[in-house]
C-alpha cells in the first residue's frame, strides 16, 4: 500500500490540495470496514453533475472526468486486492484504480478536446479532490503487469477519491435538489402571485371599483421588475413575501368591495319594500288614495321627459386612470400639442391626429366612436401606436376590435395590462444588459 503522497511530474509543482485528497484515499483503503466498498460509476457520475456547483468543477471537466471513467473497464468501482491489505506493512506499492489513457485517447473520446483544454481540466479535477494524478518516472502513462497479465502497478489518473468520497457526493447531490426544488417552488408561487396581481387589478379598474389602481400598478410594477432569471433563494424568498403583501391588500380591497354591494343591494330591496307599502296603503285608504291622484299628472298631458331641463353629459371613462393610459402609451405623448396631455378631452384630440397619422379611415375611426365612445376609442388608438410595428394595417386592426366590442368581446383592462407588463419586461432586460 503507498504510504507516502505522489508528485507531479515535470513543471507541476506540488499542492497541499493534493496532499489532502491523496490522505483521504489512502485512509478509506485503510479502513477494514470500507475494503468492500462498491460504486456504480456512473450513478456516481449523475450525482456528480448535480452536486458540480459545491464541488467547484465545471461541465467540461466533468466531459473528461466522464471519459476517463469509460477507460475503467468495469462499471463498479472497487478497490484493488492490494489496496484492501491495511495490515500489509511491507510498503508494496497499491495500484489502486488507475486508468492510463494517452493525452491523443483522452481528447478523442472527450470529443476532440484540445490538448491545452484537456490539461486545464485535468487539473481542476486533481484540485477539487476527485482524481489523483500518479506520474511514472518518465512521465509517461503505462501499466506493469505480472506473470499472470495481472497489473501490478500503474502511472495515471487515480480513481479511488470518488470512491472515497462517494457516500459525500451523494449528499451534496441531495442537498443540491432540495435546494434546486425550493427555488422551483418558489419561482411557481411568484409566477401565480404575478398572474393574480395582474388579473385582479385588471379586474378592479374593469369593475370600477374604488382604489389607487395606478399606484398598486406601479409598486407591481417594481416588484415584478426584480424577478430575474438566476434569483437566489432568499431574493426569492423576500420577493415571494412583498408579492403575497400586495396579492392580498388587493385581494382585501376587492372583496371589501363586494361586500359593501351586498350590503348596498340589501338596504336597496328594503327600501323597494318600503316603497310598495306605502303603495299599498293608498289602496287601503280612499283619503290617500284621493290625495295622491291629485299629484298625478293628467293623461291628457302625458308624463313629463326626465331629460327635460337636464343637459347631456360628457362620456368621461370611470374605470381607467389617465396617468395610467399615459404610463401604458406614451408615444402617444409625441403628438401632442405643446400643452401635452393634461385631461381626456386632450387625449381626444391627439387620437384623433394620431388615427389619420397611422392611416385609419373616416369610416372606420366613425364606428369605433359609435360603439366605443370617444374616449375609450382614443385609448384603443394610443393603444394601436404603442404596438408599432406589431401591427400591419391599424385600420383593420380598429375594425376587428370594434366588431368584438359590439358584440361585449373586447375589454381595454387586458390590453392596457398588457403594455405595462411588456414596458416592466423590457425595462429589467435594458437593466441586466447594462449590469
Amino acid at each position: 500500500m503507498q504510504t507516502h503522497p505522489t508528485t507531479p511530474f515535470g513543471r507541476r509543482s506540488m499542492s497541499l490540495a493534493m496532499v489532502a485528497s491523496q490522505a483521504i484515499a489512502r485512509d478509506f483503503a485503510g479502513k477494514p470496514g470500507n475494503s468492500e466498498t462498491v460504486v456504480h460509476k456512473w450513478r456516481l457520475f449523475r450525482a456528480l453533475t448535480e452536486a458540480k456547483a459545491p464541488l467547484g468543477v465545471t461541465d467540461r471537466a466533468l466531459s473528461v472526468l466522464h471519459a476517463l471513467l469509460s477507460f475503467h473497464q468495469e462499471t463498479a468501482l472497487t478497490l484493488p486486492v492490494a489496496d484492501r491489505r491495511a495490515d500489509d506493512e511491507d510498503g508494496e506499492e497499491g495500484a489502486g484504480i488507475v486508468v492510463f489513457p494517452s493525452n491523443r485517447e483522452l481528447s478523442i473520446r472527450a470529443h476532440g478536446m484540445a490538448p491545452a483544454t484537456l490539461r486545464r481540466h485535468l487539473a481542476c479535477l486533481v484540485d477539487a479532490g476527485l482524481i489523483i494524478r500518479r506520474d511514472s518516472p518518465n512521465g509517461k502513462r503505462y501499466a506493469q503487469r505480472g506473470q499472470g497479465g495481472e497489473i501490478e502497478s500503474a502511472f495515471g489518473f487515480d480513481l479511488t477519491p470518488l470512491v472515497a468520497r462517494a457516500e459525500e457526493i451523494e449528499n451534496l447531490a441531495e442537498e443540491v435538489r432540495a435546494e434546486n426544488k425550493a427555488i422551483r417552488l418558489l419561482r411557481e408561487r411568484v409566477t401565480l402571485l404575478r398572474r393574480d396581481i395582474v388579473k385582479m387589478i385588471a379586474t378592479g379598474l374593469e369593475e370600477g371599483v374604488p382604489g389607487d389602481w395606478q399606484g398598486l400598478h406601479l409598486r407591481y410594477a417594481g416588484l415584478s421588475s426584480r424577478f430575474v432569471r438566476n434569483l437566489s433563494r432568499t431574493d426569492l424568498e423576500a420577493l415571494a413575501s412583498e408579492l403575497a403583501a400586495l396579492n392580498a391588500e388587493i385581494q382585501n380591497a376587492l372583496e371589501n368591495h363586494v361586500k359593501l354591494q351586498k350590503k348596498s343591494g340589501n338596504e336597496s330591496h328594503s327600501e323597494r319594500h318600503i316603497q310598495n307599502q306605502i303603495t299599498d296603503s293608498f289602496e287601503l285608504e280612499p283619503s290617500l288614495q284621493k290625495g295622491r291622484a291629485e299629484t298625478l299628472p293628467s293623461n291628457d298631458q302625458g308624463p313629463p321627459s326626465p331629460s327635460a331641463n337636464v343637459s347631456p353629459k360628457p362620456s368621461v371613462p370611470k374605470t381607467y386612470p389617465l396617468g395610467m393610459v399615459l404610463e401604458a402609451c406614451p408615444d402617444i405623448l409625441d403628438y401632442a400639442t405643446k400643452g401635452g396631455i393634461d385631461n381626456w378631452r386632450d387625449l381626444a384630440t391627439t387620437a384623433a391626429t394620431v388615427r389619420r397619422a397611422i392611416g385609419v379611415s373616416p369610416d372606420a375611426w366613425a364606428q369605433a366612436l359609435e360603439v366605443m365612445g370617444e374616449y375609450d376609442t382614443s385609448i384603443v388608438i394610443a393603444a394601436i401606436l404603442q404596438r408599432g410595428g406589431e401591427i400591419k394595417s391599424a385600420g383593420g386592426y380598429l375594425r376587428v376590435l370594434t366588431a368584438k366590442a359590439r358584440a361585449g368581446e373586447f375589454s381595454l383592462g387586458p390590453v392596457l395590462m398588457a403594455l405595462l407588463r411588456g414596458k416592466v419586461a423590457k425595462a429589467g432586460r435594458e437593466r441586466k444588459r447594462a449590469g
